[in-house]
């Protein structure tokens, strides 16, 4: 973009001071608009204006944002503090506080963060991305987020009596430093959604290593419906597998518009194989790969194999759907029996796990056996025209609607990087080291494994050449775009490359590079990203990313209850994290199963999320009644403007165990608002024994109360007119299906059994002003759909008449004050139902169509009165 003009800065620079600031450091205390924010503040540190630190004349940042953030700049600043020796790691306390409540996100893993509340900084959890802090004095909130200096990045810890303590470290011994001017950024506002913009815009123009998510586009698959093969096949995963899965959506007439081919599709082997040129065979379940490297760029054997046609053949492959989940359950026999193996080995008892051990053999034998052997059994021979390629072109051809193909690496390559000398790269095995502050975080598969197997990383200098030569590739052979993974190992690899944030930089660059040369620019889900590091670093161009940890479906360690209460927590994972996530990518809620036990539970929040809605079935495993009530016909989704939120009154509670709290997330639609109400209780993290654990007590049936004050209208741009007085809405509850009306200010009981839900629409109730009669109406939109509000396309008035466009199926609800005269449907009058009860009005859009074919429905309403 052209730079801004020298006059347009003049007036940005001229207006730096015209306020006093919001903060002051005066004697040991943090002052936030005179209310003590932070005590006993050491004397070494010090509080810095925005504009004293930022450099706010820099062409590289576009004029709006300049502008935006200089204009609230008397709402912020930075902490700084000095210690007199230099050190690859620096501990300081910025002050205490006691009896005031907090928000905070904390890393859990290595790669996922979550929510966490309570009263004092002593309360705090080891890496900490940021604090919230309500501020009832003033009405307010104030935010502290960590940030970037120079090489350096930051986390908040706990400290003793109430104290919270800044954490600055390099990741290297051989990087060093005494003292910090801007470690740390402090912004206070009245609103918490608009704390969080603004406290973000600042940031961004400061330190403008990163893109806010309105500078970016979003990828297309951001409003479709699509599969993710992991659960399905895991490790297994090949093309006949993948072609029976997509065949089986489309014959239930919820057709994918897009696919991810996750973990198993690469060319992968381990350090110990007799032949380091084969790829590895007979891998199953996560963990089994996570010590592997790359040793081709380019897919399996399982992959290339394919012939053109292969599929579309009368002759295809046969392919038998039980025998992934056989494939699995054997492996999961393997994956116990290790565990028991390594806890007699632990505890001395050396005749047990000999017995294991010979156990153990007997199983692998069975899985192998059960493979088959020869993984080449339909007779297929390599062929220059056949592989991925090949089969992403079958894919397209046979199922039509089917836009966008990704396909999962890691950061790395693989879990393990990337095979020295196997490659034209310049690759070096490098051991892991894990940062100090990691010590309070959960114990973790994927960290013990890589660690144990350490890195086989491509020189940083090597970078772009990496994702360029994989990602090149990829495009060539019909992908277009990929599901990055395993993000924040870097940091463990950092000690020889100039720290972890001189090392990120260098691969973040690279991987952005080859994602606008290779995938438009958008073609990329980031995961396992969830630390600060990622977000100010790598989102110059990445625009979306996962907000919460896996779907799980049931507990890793074996507690029967983790099947219920596992789903809540994925709940708060993503609904807390996309308060800070939500400024710089489109926030994705993963997957899930749609025929698991708490598939609809899923579903609900998925429906309201704003990102994109995909499951991971297994095949045969589909509950497409369920689908359909997210899914419009032509595979794209009824979404939501904005993404998702908790709700005020969430914001400093703990809706996993306090007993008492229902988790309400907030979005806008085009014409109103939804609030959907979730009751997340029964499970959550403990400090003591560092991992997140069911709290049973809490699973049990809470109250509470939902009104349209939950939804922060002003939080997005919509169509609906918002100049109007919203003084009466329409609410209509898609699970129990009533129908309400409620005056600004009222609230509505409700009451939720454990993992249940309930959504909330509201829209703003409008007067006709002529032959109407006075009548009062609202249209809701199709009630067969979770997000019924986001089937309104267009809404129009008339004094007697009302319009709506409506996109899908099903039936067609609003409110209206008394019965029309006439309604019309696409133009023809059409049979309706109105309840003079509770106003509900009605009309069924039933069209035949080929489920098989791409069909964007979209119908007119119209209601005469």
């Amino acid at each position: 973009m052209a730079p801004p003009n020298d006059t347009n800065i003049e007036s940005v620079l001229e207006s730096r001071h015209s306020k006093d600031n919001f903060f002051r450091l005066h004697g040991g205390v943090l002052y936030v608009r005179n209310i003590p924010l932070l005590s006993q503040v050491p004397d070494n540190v010090k509080f810095n204006n925005f504009t004293s630190v930022s450099q706010i004349q820099n062409d590289e940042v576009p004029l709006s944002l300049l502008q935006r953030a200089n204009s609230q700049s008397f709402k912020g600043g930075f902490l700084g503090f000095r210690h007199d020796a230099p050190a690859d790691r620096l501990t300081n306390s910025i002050g205490k506080f006691t009896g005031r409540d907090f928000l905070s996100i904390f890393r859990f893993k290595t790669w996922w963060s979550t929510q966490w509340v309570g009263r004092s900084g002593s309360d705090l959890q080891m890496e900490t991305q940021w604090i919230m802090l309500d501020v009832p004095e003033i009405k307010s909130y104030a935010v502290v987020i960590p940030v970037i200096e120079g090489k350096f990045r930051a986390a908040l810890q706990p400290g003793p009596n109430g104290h919270v303590l800044i954490c600055a470290e390099s990741g290297s011994t051989r990087v060093q430093t005494s003292s910090f001017h801007a470690i740390a950024y402090l912004h206070v506002s009245d609103n918490p959604y608009t704390l969080m913009k603004e406290a973000y815009t600042a940031i961004r123009v400061h330190l403008n290593t990163f893109k806010l998510i309105e500078e970016k586009a979003a990828p297309p698959l951001v409003d479709k419906f699509g599969w993710c093969t992991w659960d399905a096949f895991y490790l297994t995963v090949e093309p006949a597998g993948v072609w029976h899965g997509v065949r089986e959506f489309a014959d239930g007439g919820v057709s994918p518009r897009f696919l991810i081919i996750d973990d198993g599709w690469q060319s992968i082997n381990t350090d110990g194989q007799d032949d380091p040129h084969k790829d590895a065979k007979n891998l199953v379940l996560g963990g089994t790969q996570m010590t592997s490297r790359l040793h081709r760029l380019d897919e399996c054997e399982k992959f290339r194999k394919y012939k053109p046609g292969l599929m579309l053949s009368p002759n295809c492959p046969k392919f038998d759907p039980k025998k992934p989940k056989m494939l699995i359950s054997k492996a999961i026999e393997i994956e116990f029996a290790e565990k028991a193996r390594d806890k007699h080995k632990a505890a001395g008892q050396s005749d047990l796990s000999e017995l294991y051990e010979v156990k153990i053999e007997k199983l692998k034998k069975e899985l192998d056996e059960m493979f088959g052997g020869d993984e080449d059994e339909n007779g297929c021979v390599f062929d220059e025209n056949g592989g991925l390629k090949a089969f992403t072109e079958d894919l397209r051809k046979n199922f039509k609607g089917l836009d966008d193909i990704y396909v999962w690496h890691a950061l790395a390559g693989a879990w393990g990087g990337v095979r020295p000398g196997a490659t034209h790269l310049k690759s070096k095995i490098v051991p892991c080291k894990l940062s100090p502050g990691l010590d309070g975080t959960m114990e973790d598969l994927a960290v013990v494994k890589i660690v144990e197997g350490s890195v086989g990383l491509v020189h940083p200098d090597q970078a772009e050449e990496l994702y360029d030569s994989m990602h090149a590739y990829l495009s060539r052979a019909g992908i277009t775009g990929v599901k990055v993974d395993v993000i924040h190992m870097l940091e463990y690899v950092c000690e020889e490359y100039g720290g972890r944030v001189e090392l990120a930089k260098a691969y973040y660059k690279g991987l952005s590079k080859s994602l606008a040369k290779n995938f438009k620019g958008t073609g990329l889900i980031s995961s396992m990203q969830q630390c600060n590091d990622f977000f100010f670093l790598g989102t110059e161009q990445i625009s979306m990313g996962r907000v919460g940890d896996d779907f799980w479906f049931q507990d890793p360690n074996g507690d029967p209850m983790g099947v219920y209460w596992l789903q809540g927590v994925h709940m708060i994972h993503c609904a807390y994290n996309s308060l800070w996530m939500g400024q710089m990518i489109r926030p994705d809620w993963d997957m899930f199963q749609s025929d698991h036990q708490c598939a609809k539970f899923h579903a609900g929040s998925r429906a309201i999320c704003g990102g994109p809605v995909y499951v991971s079935d297994s095949l045969e495993g589909h509950d497409f009644d369920l689908l359909k009530k997210l899914v419009f016909p032509d595979g794209t989704i009824p979404n939501c403007l904005h993404f998702a939120l908790p709700t005020r009154d969430c914001i400093f509670k703990n809706p996993l165990f306090d007993g008492t709290t229902v988790l309400k997330i907030w979005n806008l639609n085009k014409y109103g608002g939804v609030v959907g109400a979730f009751n997340c209780q029964g499970a959550g993290w403990d400090p003591k024994e560092q991992r997140i654990r069911g709290y049973s007590q809490c699973y049990k049936a809470l109250s509470g109360r939902v009104g349209a004050e939950d939804v922060e209208w002003d939080q997005g741009e919509t169509a609906m007119e918002m100049e109007m007085e919203m003084d009466e809405y329409a609410v209509y509850m898609s699970e129990s299906e009533k129908m309400a009306v409620v005056m600004a200010g009222e609230s509505i009981p409700f009451t939720l059994k454990p993992s249940t839900f309930e959504i909330f629409s509201f829209v703003p109730v409008r007067k006709l002003a002529g032959g109407g009669g006075g009548v009062k109406f609202a249209a809701v939109g199709l009630s067969n759909m979770f997000n019924c509000g986001g089937t309104i396309q267009e809404v129009t008035w008339t004094e007697s008449e009302v319009k709506v466009v409506v996109k899908g199926v099903g039936r067609f609800v609003a409110y209206s004050s008394g019965s029309p005269k006439k309604g019309y449907l696409n133009g023809e009058e059409a049979r309706f139902e109105w309840s003079h009860t509770d106003g509900k009005l009605a009309m069924d859009i039933n069209i035949n169509i080929n489920i098989n074919k791409d069909i964007n429905i979209i119908s007119n309403v119209t209601f005469v009165f």
